[in-house]
């Protein structure tokens, strides 16, 4: 219903099968699982029901680092060596490590109630504001800065809806979720034996344990499958075999300015997967980052702060 502002929009409704992501907007391996993920969701369509659970990796009880200078060193060398595992962007100069993840994870959570693909496209803006920008949306001042322009959004609802009591409570309910974890993560039989970022549950600076990011948790009504950490598609092409008759779908090739027109954002690894035809297509704005180019589509790169901030410099 129109008028409805407490639901998200159904998705996949029918389906057979759900996939639950449990992630952060912050999150480096998450962002580096952006190009295989991508993949596993236009191969899937609508036979799957995706659902994102917000974990909070920075909680805003955490301690304060006590020389913040020599942390935001520190995590900038830990992002850029995920990234030479990920081949991920990651930020020529990060500002600042991130102070929470609850404003970015609320703004993540609000623009659902906006439909899918305004909500990928807010929590993909989110994303960006570490790797690309180098300023993570850690306040709800900037997590709203970040997403302004996003096609589809209305920002003034996003606002008020990221500030609602509804959306806190069910980031809330991520959060608890989130530290539930199948005992397939707790001893690490369900991890990845060779990966970087193999998956096992983590533990909490409260002593509690909480899924790795990412983890996605496939079900369907012939059991459940975990797929954690930092995986190839191959193996989330074997959980969903295992769950739904028949082999998994192929993921999906598109030409090079059809995939820049759907996605509006590409890293090098994305476009590779998505797109691995000629490139750049015509109108590509390219921005640089610590390891290779963001390329926006030119009605992203007129509002994308990446782009607006390069142009404003002069650079």
């Amino acid at each position: 219903m129109s008028g409805d502002r407490t639901r998200p929009e159904p998705a996949g409704e029918g389906a057979v099968l759900e996939v639950v992501e449990y992630t952060d907007p912050l999150c480096p391996w998450a962002w580096g699982s952006e190009p295989v993920f991508r993949a596993v969701r236009d191969a899937l369509g609508d036979r799957a029901r995706w659902r994102r659970v917000h974990a909070i990796l920075f909680d805003h009880d955490d301690d304060p680092p006590p020389d913040p200078a020599a942390e935001t060193a520190w995590y900038a060398r830990h992002v850029a060596g995920i990234s030479g595992h990920t081949l991920a962007p990651y930020p020529v100069r990060l500002l600042r490590v991130a102070a929470e993840s609850w404003p970015a994870s609320l703004v993540a959570k609000a623009a659902e109630l906006q439909g899918a693909e305004v909500a990928d496209r807010v929590l993909r803006r989110l994303r960006e504001t570490v790797f690309v920008l180098g300023d993570p949306a850690d306040t709800p001042a900037r997590a709203l800065a970040a997403v302004r322009g996003v096609p589809g959004l209305d920002l003034r609802r996003l606002a008020a809806d990221a500030a609602s009591d509804g959306t806190r409570e069910r980031v809330r309910a991520d959060r608890a979720e989130a530290r539930r974890p199948v005992p397939e993560v707790l001893s690490g039989t369900g991890a990845a034996e060779g990966s970087p970022h193999p998956g096992t549950a983590k533990e909490t600076s409260d002593g509690e344990l909480r899924y790795a990011l990412p983890t996605l948790l496939f079900r369907s009504p012939a059991g459940r499958r975990v797929v954690p950490g930092w995986r190839p598609y191959e193996a989330y092409a074997e959980a969903v075999e295992a769950l739904l008759s028949g082999p998994a779908p192929e993921p999906r090739r598109l030409e090079p300015a059809e995939a820049l027109e759907r996605h509006r954002s590409l890293t090098e690894p994305e476009r590779r997967w998505s797109a691995p035809g000629s490139w750049p297509p015509p109108g590509a704005v390219r921005v640089e980052t610590g390891n290779g180019p963001l390329w926006l589509h030119p009605d992203e790169a007129a509002t994308h702060p990446a782009a607006t901030d390069r142009s404003e410099t002069g650079h």
